[in-house]
């Protein structure tokens, strides 16, 4: 028993050796390994699934949403290959036909395949999203293995025949019916061969070729293309003309609209890179005769923008048709695209919108950026005058860029600034709601004229802008010297402190001028009633009707007082007949009279005469800018408190008042005018509301006589400077006194402040109203009712808003940090104005069809925002940015095709050279760029069983009616450039 178990233990261990050494000779060749590798890889891919392998790494291929790949090196004993899967999964995350042939059995292999058949018809032939060879042979899912070369493809016949069906022996042993293609021949001929395990009974094959010149003229028409399709599946001695053959035809012809010839755009640019001054100066004049998509716009004052809509693309389908002869192909052929079922427009985006500009481009937010550049430089000077002189130069990078433009240039500038059109502009145009919150100037003002401007004088650097801002000045003093008015500015109303201080001062500068000039025309009008005078009329007589023709000359004003004066003279005559009547002491004199009144104040009376109490003309407040208020403030301050002892600016004001007041009140008394001019001084002691008093009451009045009160303590103090003032000031009327506002020493403060201001103060100012002068043009867009513009306009203001507040200050506490966040800003004002040119053009484009701009707004809208907060230097990333820059394919509806086709103007004279292509199908003069056409034909599935075993047939149940797509055959291209992929169906 031992020695039989120990044999027995002898012959296990024999016979796990053998398993051991067991060679497997079904893998003995290569390319049975090869075989194999490829098998493993496949069921790994198919036990995976499309979810497990996104998860694993599975990338998404290139300009489509849906469409995975997986790759996997292969090696032989001669070459390396790479086998790709690429496989489709739908918005719930499921592949698109997916077959799950290990539940189902062997049997029914067949009823998936009819499956597959059918769903493939039902699928959008048309996906424009779908893979090369998705389109070509109608497939979903399939497998590419291409060698790892140079070239990436076959060029020996039986090596790709070999490794094609090496790939399908692996798919047939893990049972699947993934389609799997090689491609061959040379590169450029884009050519494959593929086929696909259909079950147990069919097959399908794939061959894709492509002629690249001389294609034939009978495959350049419809009826060529139908006779090629049918004779791949009938004997090729038919006549054709002779029989019919049921072929479902679908065709797709893509239109495109005429670009600007790219050479002359590129001249184009290259001139105006490279004398931005000069070509900017010129504002469409004669040196761009050329006509400009945005000539209208408001922009296009200042600089010509690229169209960010380069063209357009029109998708044209046929849907599903039958034909049958030749005859219904060349009435398709001639049909107009008004008769296709579906038109899918997609526009064409300039590729500068998805990238940074770095200052390739000339718009505004470049030119800014500029300006801030100058601005940071402007702290290493005193002034202006300092950056003119290279040599006085404090910076030794001023010497490197040292641009300025000739005086041609200069001079242009001038003239528009100072002497094209007296009219006053109108300064709420282009005004937004949050334009004011902004410390700046309004569009249309002198000063806003002058930033724009300087953003294109030159490069905008330091040394430019002080050459610009010393010649302006040299302008605005010689307006003032010689009495001229300040253009683009108001002559009259109040300083607005909410703008920025040389904005002011050229207001009131304007205002001082116009002064100027009325004391002249009446110093003039003196000189001329002197010359017209009789000579026998006395030198004081002359003086006398000067002086009355001085009084004319304000006519509404005088009016108003001479009808006062007449009321109150006839007044006083009736309170002379009254005191007489009465033997009153206080006799009024017959000769006072009033002087500038402007009307009685209600029923108060004089205290001492008991006559009506009248309010003055008076003159108007000085007109003060923001640091004038300040100095006001600081002279305030240093007297105190008190309003017992004003500051001198206010006694100016108070001693005209009271001048004013006595000329119209010739009997008023101190008393008199505080009950006027400061009721809260004189304390009544008596109730307001009194009966009247028979005999000390005027007719009419209901107020006893005479009031009870008193003046205030501080009024009534001993060497009150009110009173004070009241005894020294004479009774004269407003226009008698000197005027509160002296123009000459204001406009010549002004003038010294202009020549003497520091650069940096200068250039805060300019950036702040640059900014929103650049703002207020753009937001005199027309764009239509596109809402998200409308908002991303207002989030502009508000962000330029919060950054160039720290501008507003007297110091800016940190210089760097104020550089970089306006350098922030500019960036963020080029993506607004980016957005602004798409919604104008989009707006232009469709005025009749407003759905359409909205949508292609709406889908930019989304793609572009999500990348505002990207600016990156890397080229790559910019390039991967621009691709991503493609805006969805929209539908148009029939009422909107009318105005799609007017956007593809016919061909020109200039565009006639291209060679005229023969394909038929024109839109308005247009041949399509792309031909696309889809020929198939089937079989029924019960129409006899040459196709299919009868057990086959019988395993899929009831079908009858269902066909299988034996042939189908894509055709694309144009007369020079044709390519043709053929899928057979056959039985082996």
């Amino acid at each position: 028993m031992a020695s039989t178990s120990r044999r027995n233990s002898l012959q296990e261990d024999d016979a796990e050796e053998e398993v051991q050494h067991f060679d497997d000779f079904t893998l003995a060749s290569s390319w049975e390994r090869f075989i194999s590798d490829i098998e493993a890889t496949c069921r790994q891919w198919l036990a995976d699934g499309p979810k497990n392998l996104v998860e694993k790494g599975a990338v998404t291929v290139e300009d489509s949403k849906n469409l995975f790949k997986v790759k996997y090196d292969l090696k032989n004993v001669t070459k390396s290959y790479c086998m790709e899967f690429y496989f489709q999964i739908d918005d719930n995350g499921s592949q698109q036909g997916v077959y799950d042939y290990r539940v189902i059995g062997r049997n029914c292999i067949f009823f998936f395949m009819i499956w597959y058949l059918t769903d493939a018809a039902g699928v959008d032939n048309w996906n424009t999203s779908s893979h090369d060879l998705q389109l070509c042979f109608g497939v979903k899912d399939f497998l590419l293995i291409a060698p790892q070369s140079a070239s990436g493809v076959l060029l020996d016949t039986p090596e790709s025949s070999k490794l094609l069906s090496s790939v399908a022996i692996a798919l047939s042993n893990c049972a699947s019916l993934w389609p799997a293609f090689v491609p061959v021949h040379d590169p450029s001929r884009n050519a494959y061969i593929g086929i696909q395990n259909m079950g147990t009974v069919f097959t399908r094959r794939f061959e894709a070729d492509r002629i690249g010149s001389q294609v034939p003229v009978k495959l350049m028409h419809l009826e060529g293309l139908y006779e090629l399709f049918v004779s791949k599946f009938v004997y090729s001695g038919v006549d054709f003309s002779m029989h019919t053959f049921k072929v479902h035809f679908m065709m797709r012809l893509t239109y495109e609209t005429f670009t600007s010839d790219e050479d002359d755009e590129n001249s184009d640019i290259d001139e105006f890179m490279g004398d931005k001054a000069d070509t900017a100066e010129h504002h469409g004049s004669e040196s761009r005769n050329k006509v400009h998509w945005d000539d209208d716009c408001p922009w296009s004052e200042w600089y010509s923008a690229e169209d960010p809509l380069r063209g357009f693309e029109l998708v044209v389908t046929w849907a599903d048709r039958t034909v049958e002869n030749t005859l219904e192909m060349a009435e398709l052929e001639n049909a107009t695209p008004h008769e296709a079922e579906k038109w899918i427009l997609h526009p064409v985006l300039s590729p500068y919108l998805g990238e940074p500009s770095h200052g390739k481009r000339i718009d505004f937010s470049s030119q800014l950026l500029c300006l801030v550049g100058a601005l940071d430089t402007s702290f290493t000077a005193q002034f202006m005058e300092d950056f003119v002189s290279v040599e006085n130069s404090s910076s030794e990078s001023l010497k490197t860029s040292v641009v300025i433009p000739p005086p041609t240039v200069l001079d242009r500038v001038i003239k528009d600034l100072f002497h094209e059109g007296s009219k006053l502009p109108n300064f709420t145009k282009g005004e937004h709601r949050l334009s004011r919150a902004l410390k700046a100037a309004p569009l249309e003002s002198l000063f806003t004229q002058f930033c724009l401007h300087s953003l294109w004088f030159g490069n905008c650097n330091i040394r430019a802008i002080s050459f610009l801002w010393v010649e302006f000045v040299r302008e605005v003093r010689w307006c003032w010297e010689e009495s001229q008015p300040l253009p683009k500015m108001p002559i009259d109303g109040s300083i607005d402190l909410s703008t920025c201080l040389i904005h002011q001062k050229l207001h009131l500068l304007a205002i001082c001028i116009e002064k100027n000039r009325e004391m002249n025309e009446e110093f003039l009008d003196c000189i001329g009633s002197d010359d017209s005078s009789d000579a026998s009329v006395s030198v004081e007589e002359n003086h006398k009707v000067d002086k009355r023709r001085n009084r004319s000359s304000k006519a509404g004003l005088q009016r108003k007082r001479d009808s006062s004066i007449a009321e109150d003279t006839s007044n006083q005559l009736r309170f002379e007949r009254k005191a007489e009547s009465k033997n009153s002491v206080n006799q009024i004199r017959t000769d006072a009279f009033r002087r500038g009144s402007a009307g009685p104040v209600g029923t108060m009376m004089l205290l001492k005469s008991h006559q009506p109490l009248h309010a003055p003309f008076t003159q108007d407040p000085p007109l003060m800018t923001e640091d004038m208020h300040e100095e006001r403030l600081q002279a305030v301050e240093a007297f105190g408190d008190s309003l017992n002892v004003p500051g001198q600016l206010e006694k100016d004001i108070l001693l005209s008042d009271m001048s004013a007041f006595k000329a119209a009140n010739p009997n008023a008394v101190f008393e008199d005018f505080i009950r006027w001019h400061s009721p809260g001084d004189w304390e009544s002691s008596e109730p307001e509301a009194a009966e009247a008093s028979a005999g000390s009451s005027t007719e009419g009045s209901k107020d006893k006589w005479p009031p009870h009160g008193r003046l205030s303590k501080r009024m009534s103090d001993q060497g009150n400077l009110w009173r004070k003032s009241w005894n020294d000031a004479p009774a004269l009327q407003a226009d008698d006194q000197k005027p509160l506002l002296d123009p000459n020493r204001e406009g010549e403060k002004i003038l010294h402040y202009l020549e003497t201001v520091r650069p940096h103060q200068l250039l805060e100012q300019m950036v702040c109203t640059a900014f929103r002068g650049a703002a207020d043009t753009l937001n005199q867009t027309n764009f239509g009712d596109m809402r998200q513009m409308t908002s991303k306009l207002e989030q502009l203001y508000l962000i330029i808003k919060s950054t160039l507040g720290v501008l507003q200050r007297n110091h800016v506490p940190d210089r760097e940090q104020a550089v970089k966040d306006l350098r922030r800003l500019c960036v963020a004002f080029e993506h607004v104005e980016k957005l602004v040119t798409v919604a104008a053009s989009l707006h232009r484009k469709f005025l009749d069809a407003s759905r359409l701009a909205q949508v292609i707004f709406s889908d930019f809208y989304a793609l572009y925002v999500p990348m505002m907060g990207i600016n990156s230097n890397d080229e790559e990333e910019n390039k991967s940015r621009t691709q991503e820059m493609q805006v969805g394919r929209q539908e148009v509806s029939f009422r909107e095709r009318q105005v799609v086709s007017n956007l593809f103007s016919p061909p020109s004279a200039n565009q006639s050279w291209r060679k005229v292509l023969s394909m038929g199908n024109l839109l308005n003069g247009h041949e399509p760029i792309l031909r696309e056409i889809i020929f198939s034909t089937g079989d029924d599935v019960n129409n006899g069983i040459h196709y299919a075993a009868a057990a086959d047939v019988a395993a899929s149940g009831d079908r009858r009616g269902e066909e299988i797509e034996t042939h189908r055959m894509y055709v694309s291209g144009t007369s020079n450039d044709l390519r043709v992929a053929l899928s057979v169906t056959s039985c082996d």
